[in-house]
C-alpha cells in the first residue's frame, strides 16, 4: 500500500508543479495576507508576538484549503476518478498518496510565508527550528489529512469551494488551538515545556487517531 500511495503522491506533486495553478493561488493569497497583516498590526509592538501563532496558523488552515480543494477534482476531467476507483490501487493508499502530496504543497507555502513574517514584523521564528518544524509538520499533516477526506466527500458537489471549508475548519479546531499556542512559545526562543506539551500530545494524538478513521472509512466515502 506505501508503493501505491508514493506513485499517487508523486503524480499528483508533478501534475501540480507542471502548472502550478493551485499552488501559485495559495501563495498569492498567502503574501497577500501577510502584507495586509502588516498594516492593520503594529509590526514593532511586542504585543505581536502573542499573536503569531493565530496569524500564521489562520493563514496557513486557509491557503491550505486553497489547494486541498483540488486533490479530486483535478481528477474528474476525463473520467480519471472513476479509472482510479476502479483500479487496483486500494482507497486508502489513493487518500495517503493524496494527502501525501497536498502536505508537500502547504509545507511548501509555509516554507516561503515563515521568513517573509518574519522579516516583516521583526520576530526570528527560527531560533528552535527543530520545534518549529515538528509543529509545521504535525499541523499540515491535520490539515492535509482531513482536507483530502473531505475534498472526495465533496468533489461532485457544485458548491465544493465552498462547502469544503464550512466542513474542515471545525474539525481542525483543536490542531490549530495548539499550533497557536506551541508557535507562541517557539517565537519566544522557548522549548516547550511543562503544561506547552499538553498541546504537542493533542496534535501528535489528533494526527494518529484521524490518520487511522480516514484510512478506515476511505472505501465507504469513494464508493457512495
Amino acid at each position: 500500500m506505501l508503493r501505491q500511495a508514493w506513485l499517487v503522491c508523486v503524480k499528483d506533486v508533478r501534475m501540480e508543479f507542471r502548472g502550478k495553478e493551485a499552488l501559485n493561488a495559495a501563495l498569492a493569497f498567502a503574501l497577500v495576507v501577510l502584507i495586509l497583516f502588516s498594516f492593520a498590526f503594529d509590526p514593532t509592538s511586542e504585543q505581536i508576538r502573542e499573536i503569531t501563532g493565530g496569524l500564521l496558523w489562520i493563514l496557513f488552515a486557509f491557503s491550505g484549503v486553497l489547494l486541498v480543494n483540488r486533490s479530486f477534482a483535478r481528477e474528474q476531467s476525463n473520467d480519471c476518478l472513476d479509472i482510479l476507483i476502479a483500479s487496483r490501487v486500494p482507497a486508502s493508499a489513493l487518500l495517503l498518496g493524496k494527502a501525501m502530496a497536498n502536505l508537500v504543497f502547504i509545507l511548501t507555502v509555509e516554507a516561503v510565508c515563515l521568513p517573509v513574517f518574519s522579516l516583516l514584523y521583526n520576530i526570528n521564528l527560527f531560533l528552535l527550528p527543530q520545534w518549529l518544524l515538528l509543529v509545521c509538520l504535525l499541523t499540515s499533516w491535520a490539515i492535509s489529512l482531513l482536507g483530502t477526506v473531505f475534498a472526495a466527500m465533496t468533489v461532485n458537489l457544485r458548491l465544493r469551494e465552498l462547502m469544503l471549508p464550512v466542513i474542515v475548519y471545525p474539525m481542525i479546531i483543536p490542531a490549530l488551538a495548539g499550533a497557536m499556542q506551541l508557535t507562541n512559545v517557539v517565537a519566544l526562543g522557548k522549548p516547550p515545556e511543562g503544561d506547552d506539551l499538553i498541546w504537542v500530545r493533542l496534535l501528535v494524538g489528533f494526527d494518529i487517531i484521524f490518520t487511522a478513521l480516514a484510512l478506515g472509512l476511505m472505501d465507504t466515502i469513494l464508493v457512495d
